[in-house]
């Protein structure tokens, strides 16, 4: 059940909760967490992984080196997931030197294997969850006080975004030590517009612009229509996005669906999208709510030319590698701007993304980062480390 102790020297012996599992099928901490716990093992350190299953009983299995171990989720309704952490948090009482969960949903249960067990419990806080639009008056309510507990119940706060862990140490003074260590992106290799094969979708390299975003407010998706349709230009907007006339805000969309507003669905396959955000004149990131989203990084990192929502978040990844709008005008304006960039223009606003990305935001970059913060944090030495 439990891995062997470590001995001096030996690498660390660290669970990572709250994901669905590995390899990521679903979601950026499933991402997040394939990246971080292969690289850790290649380091010499030994690394669990817990994933959901539909039955108990299933027995551990491998991937990469990594350990993954499976825990029925509850069919608990929107208490499912909750129910889910709280189990692997039970299950992973002992026999590890770390454990980091992943979203702060079960943060009052991290106080029980810290404060009754021992046991060092670090928690990542994933931008500001409550704000989503998608949870009702309750649920927000529940994750606003999540929010607070969280910055008492673990060891240690994890944020994405420096912004995140500057608003955290700024409302919650006298929590938890609370660190900054950015979520990461490969640098895909760049081939030539002619390259992409777009037929599936009916466009044309260069002559698109392309929004990758769940159908949500806080993603500003009417807002882009909007300014798509005050630009006027010859591009169609492509919205990638599993957009369904479930609410209210997803039936205004795709009210709005025409040759130049197209709803094409999710894309879930990496190769496909790297080539659909390749492909595009320009890539429109609306999102407002969360820390370093990936959606953003992998824009960048395919070197597209960026025209992003005006937050701290988006401003602190993307910085001068792009536009930014909050109005509809506004957006129409940097559309034209985008529209009439040379092509030397583009290489050098692509030139400049994948550098941020290159320096800031490499998996193996953020790899040593919480190396070393776990390192020091199981050392007893992380109080100041990385704040």
């Amino acid at each position: 059940m439990s891995l062997p102790p470590a001995t001096a020297g030996a690498g660390l012996r660290v669970a990572i909760l709250g994901t669905r599992g590995i390899p990521a099928g679903y979601g950026g901490f499933e991402t997040f967490a394939e990246q971080l716990a292969v690289r850790l093992v290649q380091r010499g350190h030994q690394i669990t992984v817990y994933a959901e299953a539909d039955r108990p009983g299933l027995p551990d299995t491998w991937y990469q080196g990594v350990r993954i171990r499976h825990v029925q989720r509850p069919r608990w309704g929107a208490a499912s997931v909750i129910g889910y952490d709280c189990r692997c948090l039970r299950d992973a009482r002992q026999g590890y030197d770390l454990l980091y969960m992943l979203g702060y949903g079960a943060a009052w249960a991290c106080w029980w294997n810290r404060s009754l067990l021992g046991q060092r419990v670090w928690l990542n806080v994933d931008g500001l969850e409550w704000a989503r639009s998608k949870w009702g008056s309750l649920a927000r309510l529940y994750l606003r006080a999540m929010e607070w507990v969280s910055s008492r119940a673990p060891t240690r706060v994890l944020a994405d975004a420096q912004a995140i862990a500057d608003r955290y140490t700024r409302i919650y003074p006298r929590g938890v030590p609370c660190s900054f260590i950015a979520y990461g992106a490969d640098l895909p290799e760049i081939p030539p517009p002619a390259a992409q094969d777009l037929s599936r979708w009916n466009l044309q390299a260069g002559e698109y612009v392309l929004v990758v975003a769940r159908p949500e407010p806080e993603n500003h998706v009417l807002d882009i229509i909007e300014g798509h349709a005050r630009w006027g230009g010859d591009w169609p907007l492509v919205v990638v996005g599993d957009v369904r006339p479930v609410t209210p805000y997803q039936k205004r969309l795709l009210a709005l669906a025409s040759d130049r507003v197209r709803f094409i669905g999710g894309v879930y396959d990496p190769g496909l999208l790297t080539g659909l955000r390749m492909g595009a004149g320009c890539h429109v990131h609306g999102h407002s709510v969360g820390g370093t989203n990936p959606s953003l990084l992998e824009a960048l990192a395919c070197g597209n030319v960026v025209v992003a929502h005006d937050n701290p978040f988006n401003r602190e990844v993307a910085r001068d590698a792009a536009r930014y709008f909050q109005t509809g005008p506004q957006l129409a304006e940097a559309l034209a701007w985008v529209s009439a960039l040379t092509a030397p223009q583009r290489q050098a606003v692509a030139s400049r993304a994948r550098g941020i990305v290159a320096q800031h935001y490499s998996w193996d970059l953020i790899t040593t980062q919480y190396e070393s913060l776990m390192r020091a944090e199981c050392a007893g030495l992380a109080a100041g480390a990385l704040q």
